[in-house]
């Protein structure tokens, strides 16, 4: 007897005599705590039985209704199954109507059960299927407390006369607007036909419309195996700004020409990537600027990144984001990791490629510039994570049973996981590492893999075939940062900290000579990083005075700035401060502001006010992150 054999017996004998159909009530929940914990899989952040059966292809029928906030329809999951009599989806906070199997039209009504709920994974949806049945079709509504979507009022707008909302779903929060088995291993293809209201435009991580139609439905399908948390869906007054023969840029009307100004190198950048590690696959390449509720920077989503408008700074200078996006379309989408624990395979791999293709652009000194920074931001987060609760997580390959995935996302794996390769490479040698490279990409495609597969086949088909040895074990399974670690010093940051020294110093105040545009935004970043830490207001407010840090406009600059004055006491920028925090969501920038802020008690006192009125201006991811500093999880 299988265990979902088992499983369906003992929950008959439970629940069969009260009712002939199930209903989700209290009571049978009661019954279902009994059981619902012992037959999770050993998935260490899904419920569902794939290795019994498992979605190859999902329709979503739906309707989004911005009255009620709501998406309601229905989720077809045509399935493999391998001989289960029980199909277990993840699910969270969503209202589970009915279940049904068979094609559209020719249906019948099939028993379900929900299981116990945790917060972090939600709960199993757990159907009772005949063990040859291949069609399940779950009828449901998303809830208020659906955390993925974000639902924009027209005044978080940039147009401010229509609404917006937009998903998100990476890690694990695609399970509370679609039921779905939700997890990374498991590649899908999907369709969609989504209605909404007339006046709006829809667009998926899918084939696309570039224009509105008439009857606000649309159709997609994306012909190509993604892991689920890959879904994504936007509803909103957007137009679209074609500029390559196979990509452009979605955004609302009133950000469309500064947006196709911003990103005018997509183009050489998908030519440049291709240069390095072979065709793109997606067929298309479309950026979707969203609101500034957006938690990141960008979001990978295939054929469609998204990203947040933090990025148009008018200078180009943050261009990068998209490269970075651009290179997941064969590192994190192309081949994904198995697990959120082999998180930086995606991540460590995209931050790599990214710097190649701006050096291919752009040159090795500006590349340089780029990691320099991010290796900055990486040695503080090794520290903070090094004496904080987990230590371990400074290694690559973590160990997240019964934690947050997110907590896995974080400089270690991007940078750390980035440097890594580039310790690799430049051991072996770039020709020899880009032979492998492509071929990795070229062996995985549309598959998943593990640290330990990567391991295997480093090994395997560069290491030992060039009889060379690399301290492999120590990168992945070792805290901090090996000795053999590549160091990068771009001579193009000395002028920089040679004038940061000479105004923590005294020796020099700056006077109108001294323009924003006379460097980088990389360059203004080290100038304050290297600003003494206790350097006094007066120094501040002369610098505010001349190049105006506190409002210039670049998101970048002022996060550096912001918790440079926060932490020396620089109450005039209060005022900005508070602006900043009302309108941007990215987590990027909210974390480290937020963080200095809860060292001070009147300063904690003062974040904890803005945060009650910006909160509602931000996605869940946000939130729940600023929520953990300033209240410990708990508002």
């Amino acid at each position: 007897m299988n265990f979902t054999t088992k499983y369906r017996l003992i929950w008959l004998l439970i629940v069969f005599p009260m009712s002939m159909f199930f209903s989700c009530d209290n009571e049978q929940n009661s019954k279902a705590k009994l059981i619902s914990t012992k037959y999770r899989t050993d998935l260490t952040h899904s419920y569902s039985n794939t290795d019994q059966i498992k979605t190859k292809h999902l329709h979503l029928d739906l309707k989004v209704d911005f009255d009620n906030k709501s998406i309601s329809g229905v989720a077809r999951h045509k399935m493999l199954n391998l001989g289960s009599d029980t199909a277990i989806f993840d699910i969270k906070n969503l209202d589970i109507q009915k279940v049904t199997v068979g094609e559209k039209d020719n249906e019948s009504v099939v028993d379900f059960n929900i299981g116990v709920s945790d917060d972090l994974l939600g709960a199993p949806l757990y159907v009772f299927i005949d063990k040859n049945e291949t069609n399940i079709n779950i009828y449901y509504n998303t809830t208020k407390n659906s955390d993925a979507i974000d639902w924009l009022p027209k005044n978080l707008t940039a147009g401010k006369e229509f609404p917006f909302m937009y998903t998100q779903g990476e890690a694990l929060l695609t399970r509370s607007w679609i039921p779905v088995q939700d997890l990374p291993s498991n590649r899908i293809t999907y369709s969609a036909e989504v209605s909404v209201p007339k006046h709006l435009l829809v667009l998926m991580s899918a084939s696309n419309p570039q224009e509105m139609n008439s009857d606000g439905i649309y159709t997609f399908e994306m012909k190509q195996a993604i892991p689920s948390y890959l879904i994504a869906l936007a509803v909103g007054n957007i137009t679209y700004h074609k500029l390559g023969e196979n990509c452009g840029v979605y955004a609302e009307p009133e950000l469309i020409e500064a947006c196709a100004y911003e990103f005018v190198d997509l183009p050489k950048m998908m030519i440049a990537a291709e240069k390095i590690y072979g065709k793109y696959q997606w067929d298309i390449y479309d950026v979707l600027v969203l609101p500034y509720s957006f938690p990141f920077g960008g979001m990978e989503n295939p054929r469609l990144t998204f990203v947040s408008p933090t990025l148009i700074a008018g200078d180009r200078s943050l261009v990068s984001v998209i490269a970075h996006e651009l290179a997941h379309s064969w590192s994190g989408n192309l081949v994904t990791n198995s697990t959120w624990e082999d998180f930086w395979l995606n991540e460590g791999f995209t931050v790599y490629f990214e710097n190649r293709i701006m050096e291919e652009i752009y040159g090795k000194e500006s590349a340089d510039i780029l990691a320099y920074i991010e290796f900055q931001e990486l040695e503080n987060e090794l520290k903070v994570i090094g004496n904080g609760d987990f230590p371990e997580d400074t290694h690559l390959k973590l160990n997240l049973k019964g934690r947050d995935p997110d907590m896995g996302m974080t400089s270690i794996a991007y940078v750390k996981g980035a440097f890594f390769l580039k310790t690799l490479e430049n051991h072996v040698g770039r020709v020899l590492f880009d032979d492998f490279m492509t071929s990795y990409f070229k062996k995985y495609s549309f598959k998943t893999v593990s640290t330990e597969m990567f391991k295997e086949y480093l090994e395997s088909e560069l290491l030992l075939p060039n009889k060379l040895t690399f301290n492999t074990d120590e990168w992945l399974y070792k805290g901090g940062l090996p000795s053999n670690c590549l160091r990068l010093d771009p001579p193009r940051f000395k002028k920089v900290k040679l004038l940061a020294k000479d105004i923590s110093t005294g020796k020099l105040v700056l006077d109108d000579s001294y323009q924003l545009d006379q460097f980088l935004t990389q360059e203004w970043l080290v100038f304050i990083r290297n600003l003494s830490s206790n350097i006094d207001v007066e120094k501040l407010r002369n610098i505010d005075d001349v190049l105006n840090f506190k409002s210039c406009g670049n998101s970048e600059i002022m996060t550096e700035w912001y918790i440079l004055g926060v932490k020396n006491g620089y109450q005039e920028i209060k005022p900005d401060l508070k602006k900043f925090l009302m309108k941007v969501g990215r987590r990027k920038y909210l974390e480290p502001i937020y963080s200095e802020l809860t060292k001070k008690k009147e300063d904690l006192v003062w974040a904890k006010e803005v945060f009650t009125k910006a909160k509602n201006n931000y996605h869940f991811v946000s939130n729940k992150t600023v929520e953990g500093l300033l209240y410990g999880g708990n508002e």
